[in-house]
C-alpha cells in the first residue's frame, strides 16, 4: 500500500511539472512597450521579425549599417530606432542576406526575416518589407529579443 501511494505522488508531481513547463511566460515590460508601436518623432522605427515556424531554427545574427544588432530566432523580433535615411540590414558572418531601405522620421516599418539553409552552403537570411497590418500581427505573436 505504501508503494502505491508513493507512485501516485510521483505521478502528481510529474503532471504538475509537465503542466508548468507548458505554461507560457507573461510578456516582459520591454516587450509590452515595444508592442505599443509608438513612433519616435526624429527617428525611424523598424521592426525586424522572424515568423514561427521558419525554415531554420538556428539563430541568425543581423547587422544594421555594419553594426551588430542582435541574433534573431523563429518567433522573435527586434525594435530598432534609426536615424532617417538609407540603411543596410544584413546577415552576419557567412550569412550573405542583405536589403537596403530608405526610412523616414516618425515612420514605422516592418521587415520580415526568413532564414533558409541550402544543401551546399550556410544558412542565408532573406529580408522582405511587409505592410503594417501583417507586420503588427507578426510582432504581436512574437517575443522581443533580449527582453528576458
Amino acid at each position: 500500500m505504501l508503494l502505491r501511494g508513493f507512485w501516485i505522488r510521483v505521478a502528481i508531481v510529474a503532471a504538475a511539472l509537465w503542466a508548468g513547463a507548458c505554461a507560457q511566460l507573461p510578456p516582459s515590460p520591454q516587450d509590452l512597450q515595444a508592442k505599443r508601436f509608438e513612433p519616435v518623432p526624429d527617428k525611424a522605427v523598424l521592426y525586424v521579425f522572424r515568423d514561427r515556424p521558419d525554415f531554420v531554427d538556428d539563430g541568425a545574427p543581423i547587422t544594421v549599417d555594419g553594426l551588430m544588432q542582435a541574433t534573431t530566432y523563429p518567433g522573435t523580433y527586434l525594435r530598432l530606432e534609426l536615424a532617417p535615411g538609407r540603411h543596410r540590414v544584413a546577415g552576419f558572418a557567412s550569412d550573405a542576406g542583405v536589403i537596403e531601405l530608405e526610412l523616414q522620421a516618425g515612420h514605422i516599418g516592418f521587415l520580415q526575416q526568413s532564414v533558409v539553409r541550402s544543401f551546399i552552403g550556410p544558412a542565408r537570411s532573406h529580408f522582405r518589407p511587409v505592410d503594417e497590418a501583417y507586420g503588427r500581427q507578426a510582432v504581436l505573436r512574437s517575443e522581443l529579443v533580449g527582453a528576458r
